[in-house]
């Protein structure tokens, strides 16, 4: 098994060249989360109007990661989190990490092509989460450092954590432009008829 990295937040951009697709990494430091499709489309509302965002993530993470909240006498707290499915945001993820020149970003099931090129341009990094590990990834949870845009569901909201020992989780992309998910694609397709064949002669034997 690979040597886990402890990174602590925040990377500089040097630091994040340094990483390679397949690492594994802790987080230690601050982190920002949200689940909702809504929310990044408030974030390039915010980002094409020129204003400025509650909760800054320049040169910083935006980490793909829901969370269930519960809020008494006006103290939010996070009680698990858990990742949600990256490819949802395709269409605005190049965008935020081009404007914002974004460090991390992260969630389960990767990201496009054209996020990886954004990423390879102003050195990011995809961390994969372990999907339904919520148990492992909410251990993590220090504290509820900011929390923006209360209009929303909490599940919605931009929220900013302290973590220690977040993890591990997979490099997934690189910012060299190496992509696992990409990588797990042509392998399915280059084994394809492989399979297809090994299906059809087992179908064959069955009916023989």
């Amino acid at each position: 098994m690979s040597d886990i990295k402890s990174l602590v937040l925040p990377l500089t951009e040097a630091s994040v060249r340094t990483l390679r697709a397949g690492d594994l990494v802790t987080l230690n430091g601050d982190i920002t989360i949200t689940a909702g499709l809504p929310t990044h489309r408030r974030i390039v509302e915010y980002m094409e109007a020129g204003r400025p965002l509650p909760i800054d993530i320049t040169e910083d993470t935006l980490f793909h990661l829901g969370s269930y909240s519960e809020e008494t006498d006006g103290r939010f707290d996070v009680l698990y989190m858990n990742p949600t499915t990256s490819t949802r945001f395709n269409s605005l993820m190049p965008g935020l990490i081009r404007h914002y020149r974004l460090r991390m970003v992260g969630g389960k099931g990767g990201l496009d092509m054209a996020s990886t090129a954004a990423m390879k341009e102003v050195g990011c990094v995809y961390l994969s989460f372990l999907g339904g590990g919520c148990a492992l990834l909410s251990d993590a949870i220090v504290s509820v450092v900011a929390v923006a845009w209360d209009d929303l569901i909490s599940h919605y909201r931009l929220v900013r954590l302290r973590v220690a020992d977040l993890g591990p989780l997979v490099v997934g992309i690189d910012s060299h432009g190496n992509s696992i998910f990409e990588q797990c694609s042509r392998t399915a397709e280059e084994r394809l008829p492989e399979i297809v064949k090994a299906l059809d002669e087992g179908r064959a034997r069955r009916t023989v």
